[in-house]
């Protein structure tokens, strides 16, 4: 297949995250230990050198969905929670707020039952959008775009976390405190409404490509999660109700995008520090439903290992949906075969053929190929060497050359 395709998704894409370099982590470790501001220890600075150098290191790959490498966080899902009005970091949150059979909140509960500080913000009163707080993420794009020429800022992909990321992880009502809403119906909407300002500022700063990162979408299909799920008796309503709720959630805080804003959703099974995963079970669960209903342009998926089951969900992909098949491991530092990862890209897009009655070539238009996840979600902790990301994102631009001779 040949031709120009000069819009997200690309054929070759990866998942945002990228390893970040020593100077990077040391000035990070400078401020927390030290208690040095971030001007004193020039972390601006060295962010700006190395979000260009990252930058430059992506264009020479041939990867067009540019991203910061999110070099700006220590964690995947940034601050941007933390600068909307009204929400409240806990410090020592007691277990019992939380679902404790929800996959990361198993791994982050300490000994005395409490979960890390940084992983547990609720709305303490109503939340609100600012545009001068809501800054972290426009910085972020800003300093992409300063490396960049104006004419390739529409392939920028900033990558931001679930709206439903600090409400799955609570128990029943304890995402929000009872003067902030008063149920979940309420919440959701005041997260849909900050996200949606959220969403305006950063289109009118010149993003055109957003991914959300979400590993609850990917917990349902976990039978360990749904198990949880039924056995809490706290839960108002069934597991299905509360997919069917994060589905409208997305769809609430996506209804007022312009049309040539790109979105899509990346199932995250989990990469976390030390590689390990978080979620098991096939798509087969939630395919149908999250591919028809959830107002998305792209659907970013794990296939790196039997984990994710096969690849026949994907004939739920409707025709207007694309997939990115994540089937390089970032987790591994053995490179796959080439052959062999081409003929599961093919194998893919042979289900996505079946679903909508086209032929391969057809349905390959809206395949892609990536790693399962990103290689960096947290800034330290990982197997791979810079070299070995390199040679990775190398073996996904072969691919993607050799399937569709197309970025």
């Amino acid at each position: 297949m040949t031709g120009l395709h000069s819009a997200p998704p690309f054929r070759a894409e990866h998942m945002g995250s990228l390893l970040r370099p020593d100077n990077l982590l040391e000035v990070r470790a400078k401020i927390r230990d030290t208690g040095l501001s971030e001007e004193a220890a020039g972390l601006h600075e060295v962010e700006k050198v190395a979000v260009g150098d990252v930058v430059k290191m992506q264009r020479e790959l041939g990867i067009k969905a540019v991203s910061s490498g999110e070099y700006n966080r220590t964690r995947f899902w940034g601050l941007m929670w933390d600068e909307f009005e009204g929400s409240v970091r806990l410090q020592d949150a007691d277990a019992s707020m939380f679902r404790l059979y929800h996959p990361d909140v198993v791994s982050l509960i300490e000994k005395d039952r409490k979960v890390m500080p940084g992983d547990s913000v609720i709305a303490g009163s109503k939340l609100s959008w600012s545009p001068s707080q809501s800054l972290s993420n426009l910085h972020e794009l800003e300093l992409v775009q300063q490396a960049l020429p104006e004419s390739e800022w529409g392939d920028i992909k900033l990558t931001m976390i679930t709206p439903a990321w600090f409400h799955m992880r609570y128990k029943q009502g304890k995402a929000y405190t009872p003067e902030a809403y008063s149920n979940d119906a309420e919440y959701f909407q005041g997260v849909a409404a900050v996200y949606r300002d959220e969403l305006n500022a950063l289109y009118k700063a010149g993003l055109r490509n957003v991914q959300f990162d979400d590993p609850g979408m990917a917990y349902f299909c976990s039978k360990d999660f749904r198990k949880g799920w039924e056995e809490d008796k706290d839960n108002i309503g069934t597991v299905e109700d509360l997919l069917d709720a994060y589905i409208q959630l997305y769809n609430d805080c996506l209804s007022e995008i312009p049309a040539d804003m790109h979105t899509g959703i990346h199932l995250c099974r989990g990469n976390f520090i030390g590689g390990r995963h978080f979620s098991e079970g096939s798509y087969d669960i939630i395919a149908k439903k999250l591919f028809e209903n959830l107002n998305v342009n792209t659907f970013y998926l794990e296939y790196d290992t039997e984990r994710a089951g096969g690849f026949e969900p994907l004939k739920y992909l409707p025709k207007n949906k694309n997939v990115v098949v994540g089937v390089i491991s970032t987790k591994l530092r053995e490179l796959e075969d080439k052959d062999a990862m081409k003929e599961r890209i093919y194998k893919a897009a042979d289900f996505v053929a079946a679903g909508g009655g086209e032929t391969r070539e057809e349905a390959l238009k809206r395949v892609c190929v990536s790693p399962q996840c990103g290689f960096s979600t947290h800034e330290s902790g990982y197997p791979l060497s810079l070299e070995d990301e390199k040679n990775k994102l190398k073996l996904v631009r072969q691919i993607a050359d050799e399937i569709w001779g197309q970025p």
